[in-house]
C-alpha cells in the first residue's frame, strides 16, 4: 500500500469524535493527514464539540477538546492531496460560506479523489454542489439539504455508511467502523492481520 496524503477540513465546533478518531485511524494505517481550518495556521487550535444521543429529539452538545492543526489552510490545494475528509459538527455550517472552501471541495470532486464526509459534513457537500444524482448519508436533520442539492438521501442505520463512487458518507460518529472501512477501501488501503 502506498501511503496517501489526506486533507482534513475542520473548523471550530467540528464534532470531536468525527475529527479525532478518523485523524488517528488514518495516521495509524500509515497515511499522512494534514488538518486545516480557513483563517488558521499550523499549531493553532480549533475547539471541538461532542454531540451525543441521549434520548432527546436531537443530539445534545457539549464542549469537546482543543484540536491542534498541523498545516496552513492558505497553503493547501487539491492537487497536493490524494483524498479529503470532512468531519461533521457545526463547523460545516459556516465553512460552507467560504468560497475558497467550496472551490477546494469541488476540485477534489472534479478530480474524482476520495472524499469522506460524516454527519453535518453533507452541508458542505451540498453547498459545493457535488452531490447531484449521488447517494449520500448524513445526520437525518441534513436530509433536506441533501435532497434539495439533488442528492439521494441514504436513510441508513446510525452505524452504517454508504459509498457512491469516490464519495463515502455516514450519519454520525457511531458509524466510524463502517465509514472508515469503506473510505480505506476507496483509498486502496490494505490491512493484513497476522
Amino acid at each position: 500500500m502506498a501511503a496517501k496524503n489526506i486533507l482534513m477540513l475542520v473548523g471550530d465546533y467540528a464534532e470531536d469524535y468525527e475529527t479525532m478518531v478518523p485523524f488517528q485511524i488514518l495516521l495509524a494505517v500509515g497515511h499522512t493527514v494534514d488538518a486545516v481550518c480557513p483563517g488558521k495556521t499550523s499549531g493553532e487550535q480549533v475547539r471541538t464539540a461532542i454531540h451525543d444521543f441521549e434520548g432527546d429529539q436531537t443530539y445534545s452538545e457539549k464542549r469537546g477538546h482543543n484540536f491542534t492543526l498541523n498545516a496552513d489552510y492558505a497553503a493547501v490545494s487539491a492537487e497536493s492531496y490524494d483524498a479529503l475528509v470532512i468531519p461533521g459538527g457545526r463547523a460545516p455550517e459556516y465553512l460552507r460560506l467560504d468560497k475558497s472552501v467550496l472551490a477546494l471541495v469541488r476540485a477534489f470532486d472534479a478530480a474524482k479523489k476520495p472524499i469522506a464526509a460524516i454527519c453535518h459534513g453533507a452541508q458542505l457537500l451540498a453547498a459545493a454542489d457535488v452531490i447531484k444524482g449521488r447517494k449520500v448519508s448524513a445526520y437525518p436533520a441534513c436530509s433536506p439539504e441533501v435532497t434539495m442539492a439533488g442528492g439521494q438521501y441514504a436513510d441508513i442505520a446510525i452505524d452504517g455508511a454508504v459509498t457512491d463512487g469516490h464519495l463515502v458518507t455516514a450519519p454520525a460518529w457511531p458509524a466510524h467502523p463502517a465509514w472508515m472501512a469503506q473510505f480505506l477501501a476507496v483509498l486502496g488501503t490494505k490491512i493484513s492481520h497476522g
